[in-house]
């Protein structure tokens, strides 16, 4: 039923819509499925159903994990899903980003009264571009015409005669659309918002053009040793309390960890390899090898001949030269042994180019993966039969494959070019690959009906068939439990960080086994650096307690026991977290201090000089803007700012400067101005103003964000 393939693409679409709207995030252009508060809101959870809270709005965990669960569907339909807890838990983090944007924009369009009224929505679903879905709906499965009216008459079904859940679908898929139109009009008020005034631009260029010479005596910091300062807690303290905004810190926690490896041994391998020298005899006499790889197990395909060029094998050379019907190996294939039974050997061609035109009977689901019926085969075969007649009469290829063709080539003619064996479905690959250039017919394949024309065929050479039994190399059992124990004896012996640390260096390192450290672990994290995934394992370390030590755990191919060796609470950094940052900042200060006062009072740079007994240097290329052409001072912006103040030309600053790399006593020599190399203003201003269209839309999101209250509390359901 065309009504109910279109409900279907519109909820595969919010799948696609999804992986774009977590994509696009971090620019601040977030899809949604619904707004607040309509109909079956997706904020309209309990409280105690609730995993968060963004300026007092609840996000309901059954809606949020219904998100979660339609993207991870998505990306395992597009072949590029991860799998295991890592991928799952960057979906969360994507999806919970998606939403938060989601809540603070529609706040803001709230705000505006932006809106989308009937003539305009009307405009985008029956318009000069409707979205693909509608237009597909639209189109007459006979002619492959489109027709607004026809799309229009098939909503109306919808809405009249469709289920309930096939009518919230559709209200939903409107919503979004709706959504969209609304965030561009936000967007275009924002970047149209965007000015540059001439003067402001003439200022610039004016400031550019400045160069500065000056004379300046310096002693760096790097002279007195770190080692005669001492910072005390309560400096750092001193310094975090009038720097807030600079130490906030998220909650988070570190641990100090050792692994036990339980990956396959060498004797594990040798378990792998034995395995298929004890099935090579029966696999070398067999005369049904797909039965045989069926009975042991395997589902590799091996069907067709691949070209031998093509054929990415470490050792296909070995097993080309084996003849037809034997087998070779066992030989290491990655973590598996491998034996390779050659099934036949022909000369056919290297690559294919082709054209094609095809009218489906079935489509790949993008949510489960699985083949959905679009057309039956009757009324494809009547369809493709046309096709072929137009073609006949001497109607052009590329205007029938446009009006008629439902591959994603049809726009291109529906070329395929440098085709290689295997690449194409067994029923396709045979006709393009066992018949010569310039050959035409219709093939039926899973996807319905395929009206093929053989353009060109280049190359000849040798495609082999070839059937493949693996024998993956895994950990035994007795492997896993030598692991398991040693990991155990540990934990058992180490009760607190102090004894973990010291049965650590008594029993593990003398072994060779490192003791490595994993910090800033937050409370929603999947994965912790250098260890892999395990959501299960940051729920420990959250459980424990500071010093505790966790039992085993298993990530990947290793048993981790760990040692909480930091909390660090939701607010403003500790003494302690913030001195590796804030201890050079103070230590150089005092640094300063000494060294002003060996300077004393200043008259004249000379004076300067043999108080430090240092050089007097020279700068002759500074600029106020950009980078200086003399490597002689470096990046010192507190030198430069007193070079151009107007009032210090030839004069000495009669203070010390506190610089990056040391302290400074500068004399402004001169300050003239040269030509800048671009002073077209008006294409300056245009340039800014493309820039800031760009950007405005990020660094609205970022202070929306910045300015939100947000509750997250993910880490206690997830």
């Amino acid at each position: 039923d065309l009504a109910m393939s279109f409900i279907q693409n519109i909820r595969d679409k919010y799948a696609r819509v999804a992986v774009i709207a977590i994509a696009l995030a971090l620019l601040g252009f977030i899809l949604m499925d619904a707004f607040t508060g309509k109909s079956k809101g997706l904020f309209s959870g309990n409280n105690s159903n609730s995993i968060g809270k963004i300026n007092g709005q609840k996000i309901d965990y059954n809606d949020f994990l219904k998100k979660v669960d339609q993207m991870e569907a998505y990306q395992k339909s597009q072949g590029y899903y991860q799998g295991g807890e890592g991928a799952r838990q960057q979906i969360m983090e994507g999806v919970w980003g998606q939403e938060v944007t989601r809540i603070l924009m529609t706040e803001e369009i709230d705000k505006l009264g932006i809106r989308i009224g009937k003539r305009e929505l009307n405009d985008m679903l029956f318009g000069a571009n409707p979205p693909e879905d509608i237009k597909r709906l639209g189109t007459d499965q006979q002619t492959g015409q489109y027709s607004p009216a026809y799309a229009q008459q098939r909503i109306n079904q919808i809405k009249k005669s469709g289920t309930v859940e096939d009518k919230e679908q559709f209200n939903l898929y409107i919503s979004e659309m709706e959504f969209q139109r609304m965030q561009e009009k936000y967007n275009s008020l924002l970047s149209n918002a965007s000015n540059f005034p001439r003067w402001m631009i003439e200022k610039q260029n004016a400031d550019k053009s400045q160069l500065a010479k000056i004379s300046f005596v310096r002693k760096p910091y790097s002279e007195i040793p770190d080692s005669s300062i001492k910072i005390t807690d309560e400096e750092i303290k001193d310094y975090i309390g009038k720097h807030k905004n600079d130490f906030k810190q998220e909650e988070s926690r570190s641990v100090s960890y050792v692994l036990f490896s339980a990956a396959p041994t060498a004797a594990d391998s040798l378990a792998a390899r034995q395995k298929l020298l004890d099935l090579k005899a029966a696999f070398d006499s067999t005369k049904d090898a797909k039965m045989f790889l069926a009975s042991q197990g395997t589902q590799i395909a091996y069907d067709g001949y691949i070209s031998g060029k093509t054929i990415q094998h470490a050792n296909k050379d070995s097993i080309f030269k084996i003849p037809v019907g034997r087998v070779y190996g066992p030989y290491l294939d990655g973590p598996s042994y491998n034996m390779a039974k050659l099934l036949g050997v022909k000369q056919q061609p290297d690559t294919v180019k082709v054209r094609h035109i095809l009218i489906s009977t079935a489509q790949q689901n993008q949510q489960t993966g699985q083949m959905q019926q679009v057309r039956d085969s009757a009324s494809a075969r009547k369809l493709i039969d046309s096709v072929q007649g137009l073609i006949k009469s001497g109607q052009p290829f590329d205007s029938v494959c446009a009006k008629f063709s439902e591959d994603g080539t049809k726009d291109k003619g529906g070329v395929y070019d440098k085709v290689v064996s295997g690449q194409m479905v067994g029923e396709f690959n045979d006709f393009i690959f066992t018949n010569p250039a310039g050959t035409k017919g219709v093939v039926q394949t899973m996807f319905g009906f395929h009206y093929i024309e053989i353009i060109s065929q280049k190359g000849s050479s040798p495609a082999y068939k070839i059937a493949y039994l693996p024998s993956p190399i895994i950990a035994s059992t007795e492997t896993d439990n030598n692991a398991s124990n040693q990991a155990n004896l540990f934990a058992g012996d180490s009760r607190d960080q102090k004894s973990f640390d010291a049965n650590y260096e008594k029993n593990l390192k003398p072994k060779g086994i490192n003791k490595s450290i994993a910090t800033d672990i937050k409370p929603n994290a999947g994965e912790i650096m250098g260890l892999g995934a395990s959501r299960t394992f940051v729920r420990e370390i959250y459980k424990a307690s500071l010093g505790e030590v966790l039992q085993p755990q298993r990530i990947g191919e290793d048993y981790v026991v760990a040692a909480v060796i930091e909390v660090n609470k939701e607010g403003t950094q500790s003494a302690a977290r913030a001195r590796n940052s804030v201890e050079p900042v103070l230590r150089n200060k005092k640094k300063a201090e000494q060294i002003k006062k060996q300077i004393g009072t200043i008259s004249t740079l000379e004076a300067v000089a043999t108080a430090l007994v240092k050089p007097i240097e020279t700068a002759d290329s500074l600029r106020m803007t950009g980078p200086s052409s003399s490597s002689v001072l470096g990046y010192e912006p507190k030198v430069s700012g007193v070079a151009f103040n107007p009032v210090n030309k030839g004069k000495v600053i009669t203070e010390a400067i506190e610089g990056q790399q040391g302290v400074y006593v500068v004399r402004v020599d001169n300050v003239s101005a040269t030509a800048v190399a671009d002073a077209n203003v008006a294409e300056q201003r245009k340039a800014m103003y493309q820039q800031a269209k760009q950007g405005g839309a990020y660094g609205v999101q970022a202070g929306l964000r910045k300015a939100a209250t947000i509750s997250d509390k993910r880490a206690d359901r997830f």
